[in-house]
């Protein structure tokens, strides 16, 4: 099973890994704000993840790792 973790703090809320995510299970935060003052990216269910890394790969500051 795949793992990703965001660094909240870092994200910007671009929401370009919510976009290429295959699984809709990418979704900006509704909830929360980052020290930035973004809503960052968050998984939704993380059994749900096929480890394609599309996520980690959109990202442009680089905040999400994809663990296999």
């Amino acid at each position: 099973m795949a793992k990703v973790i965001f660094e909240s703090d870092l994200c910007k809320g671009c929401s370009l890994c919510v976009n290429v995510c295959p699984k809709k299970i990418v979704v900006l935060s509704e909830d929360k704000l980052n020290a930035k003052g973004y809503h960052p990216a968050k998984i939704t269910d993380q059994e749900l993840c096929i480890g394609c890394a599309f996520c980690a790969m959109m990202c442009p500051d680089c905040v999400i790792t994809v663990e296999k």
